[in-house]
Order: structure tokens, then C-alpha cells, then sequence
């Protein structure tokens, strides 16, 4: 699909140069994205001159010329030439001022349809409910839990102890709403049993191309090809998925390697790789639909520099050990993101439900509008399962 055509050669070149790197990468794009920039393209194209008349005064004295920033160019000198100019604060002023009157705009055209944000927490934390979910604001409901802890996720998701993909809250998102619009996103592979037709990310599922990625990096680590990051993750743009699954959608495989290289222990860490690749999935693809499932994740070992991209256990001769209660301390800071993360987008605020459930557990937090209908409680899973469809209109 080709990207849209528009006319804004009125708008300082600064200001564009970012809108058109996207139309130039539009199918790796989500579909929310597109419309993002879409809905931005037309707002451009008749926006008054005098909104954009203080930046059109600055880039002459920051050296804005054709040749230090040629028109639709955002690559990384252009970044390097915004942080080493003296003037960038005051450019940065300048283009939040603007977007602090474009975004009203366009946020008033954005739907608001009703949404679901599922938060699951691994049954092995060493506390017990009342020690759970400690930073959210919300209701406390009582659980009937199964008697068999299997059947708690396929319960939840599909209202059935046996999955029964038919019924299951991603799979019937997806197909009422579209492409990415319904997401798992798990450091086991639990929800992958209870979804099919849903984004799908899991990071043990992964675990093959973690490992090729890391043995990249450290072929070119010790080469000493790169100066650092930003330059191993340009360099490691063209290592993808190989696994059927992403292989054949360029936007997902591209996804995936950009949350894996990002820095932040994504590749190291399975509960951070599904934080941060949950909050990603929200900013990018606004998900109607999105399950979060983290795990127990193992104590992190010293690292430092390029060495956050090492395969652990053969960078060190440190034993592997799970860490449960560091598990349940990075957690409680995690639900709380997710949960800031989603509110920042107007495409979340005030229609959307969250639960935050543990597996095993007699309690969950609920953080959902006055309209979403839970019968008293003590309730059933199913009933939660039927809850949060009715919620959603699937």
C-alpha cells in the first residue's frame, strides 16, 4: 500500500523532516500509525503559516540550509546536528508550542471505542493478594479460582477451562476490529495456546533469535565495529526473525528486533521484554485488546556497555538463579506503567478497562469506568470472561 501524498512545503523543513522519514517506512507502519499520520498530513496541508512562523525564524540561526538538512531527510546526523546545536532548547520549545495546538485537533478526530487492558502475574510471587497491585487505585474484587490452577488463563481468556479459541477475548477482538488490533504478550508461552488470530509475542518463543542476536553482537563486539548502540542496531537492521510466524510480516519482524535491541535489557530480561514491548504495542499500535502475561525472571548478572547484548550464561560463570522477589518488586513498578503508559493516548482515556489478575489468586484489581458491569462478588472467571466481552461488544 502506498503512502498518502501531501503538500507541505509551507511547514519548516525541521518540522517535516520526521512525518516524512514515516511516509517513507509507511508499511512498516501499524494501522493506528497510518492513521496518526494521516489524520496529521491533512492537518498540515491547511495549517495557517503563522503557527509555524517562529520556527521558520529560528532554523536560519540553528544552520538550517539545504545542504546540513536536506528536504525530508531525519537520519542520524540530522539528530546529532539538533543535539550538538546551542539552539535545540529553544527548538524544542517551539515544537512542543506547535503540537500543543495540533494535537487537540487531531486527538478530537481519534475513535474512542471501548478497550481492554489484561495484566497477568505468574503464580509463584511470594506474597499473597493483599502485597499485590500496591501502586494502582482501583477496585478489589473477590475470585472464585479453579480448583485446577491450569485452567485459571484459558478461564479468563476464553471462558472455558479447556481453550476454545472460538470464544477467546483476543481472537474475537481481532476479528471484529482488524489486523493488531488484539495483542498477547508473554514471557512463557501460556497465552499462545489461547489465541491464534491475535499479534502474538512471546519471549521464550523468541528464544532462537535472542540467541542469534546475541552471537551477532558479540562477533561485532569483538571485531570492534561499532562505537556504541545506535551504531550495532543499524548495523543489525538486516539479522530478522527466521520463525514462520514473523518472517512473513516485515512490520512485526521489525518490531520484534527494535524491541530487542533497545538498550534496556530487553533481550536479557523476559519481564522487561514484555513491558517494554507491551508499552510499545499501546504507543504504536493502540490495541483494543491486549494481554499482558509476565513471568519470574532470573537475577541479573553483572554487565556493562555492549555486554547488555551478551548471552548471559556464557558471558559469565555465575550460576542462573530465579528471583522471586525481585520478580514481585519489578512488577508492582510495571503494572504501574503499563497503566500510565495506556492513559497518556486519548484513544484510552475513559473508555478502557483494566484488570490486573494473578494466576491462582482469590482477588484482582479492576481500574475501569463506572459502565463496565461486574456481577458481586465473589465471581467466577467466566464471569469475568463474559464481563469483559460484553465490555468490548465481541
Amino acid at each position: 500500500m502506498p503512502p498518502p501524498r501531501f503538500d507541505f512545503d509551507h511547514v519548516p523543513v525541521t518540522f517535516t523532516a520526521y512525518f516524512a522519514e514515516q511516509l517513507r517506512t509507511w508499511n512498516l507502519l501499524f494501522p493506528a500509525e497510518q492513521s496518526y499520520f494521516e489524520r496529521l498530513g491533512a492537518y498540515l496541508e491547511k495549517a495557517p503559516p503563522a503557527l509555524f512562523a517562529p520556527l521558520a525564524e529560528l532554523e536560519p540561526r540553528m544552520g538550517v540550509t539545504p545542504r546540513s538538512w536536506p528536504p525530508g531527510r531525519f537520519s542520524l546526523e540530522q539528530v546529532d546536528f539538533l543535539n550538538r546545536n546551542p539552539l535545540y532548547p529553544e527548538w524544542r520549545r517551539l515544537i512542543s508550542a506547535i503540537f500543543n495546538v495540533i494535537n487537540p485537533a487531531l486527538d478530537a478526530a481519534a475513535k474512542g471505542r471501548t478497550r481492554l487492558v489484561l495484566v497477568i502475574a505468574p503464580a509463584d510471587l511470594p506474597v499473597g493478594p493483599d502485597r499485590m497491585w500496591t501502586r494502582l487505585s482501583g477496585r478489589r474484587l473477590a475470585l472464585k479460582p479453579p480448583e485446577d490452577q491450569a485452567h485459571y488463563l484459558p478461564l479468563l481468556l476464553t471462558g472455558r477451562p479447556t481453550p476454545n479459541l472460538a470464544d477467546s477475548l483476543p481472537d474475537l477482538c481481532s476479528a471484529a476490529r482488524g489486523p493488531h488490533s488484539a495483542w498477547t504478550v508473554e514471557a512463557t508461552e501460556s497465552l499462545l495456546a489461547c489465541s491464534r488470530q491475535a499479534t502474538r509475542l512471546s519471549y521464550d518463543h523468541l528464544l532462537p533469535y535472542r540467541q542469534r542476536l546475541m552471537a551477532e553482537v558479540g562477533k561485532i563486539a569483538e571485531k570492534g565495529e561499532v562505537r556504541g548502540p545506535r551504531q550495532l542496531g543499524e548495523k543489525l537492521k538486516t539479522l530478522q526473525p527466521r520463525d514462520a510466524e514473523y518472517a512473513a510480516d516485515p512490520l512485526m519482524a521489525e518490531f520484534i528486533r527494535a524491541t530487542l535491541l533497545a538498550g534496556n535489557g530487553t533481550l536479557l530480561v523476559n519481564n522487561t521484554f514484555v513491558e517494554w514491548a507491551s508499552v510499545q504495542a499501546i504507543r504504536r499500535a493502540k490495541p483494543s485488546c491486549i494481554a499482558v502475561g509476565f513471568g519470574i525472571r532470573n537475577k541479573v548478572k553483572p554487565f556493562s556497555s555492549l555486554l547488555i547484548f551478551a548471552d548471559q550464561d556464557k558471558a559469565t560463570a555465575i550460576p542462573t538463579q530465579a528471583d522471586m522477589l525481585g520478580s514481585y518488586v519489578d512488577l508492582e513498578v510495571f503494572y504501574q506503567y503499563i497503566w500510565q503508559e495506556a492513559n497518556k493516548y486519548v484513544e484510552y482515556r475513559s473508555n478502557t478497562t483494566y484488570l490486573f489478575v494473578a494466576e491462582g489468586m482469590d482477588e484482582l484489581m479492576l481500574v475501569a469506568p463506572p459502565d463496565f458491569a461486574v456481577p458481586p462478588g465473589p465471581i467466577t472467571l467466566e464471569a469475568v470472561h463474559h464481563a469483559c466481552r460484553d465490555w468490548l461488544a465481541v
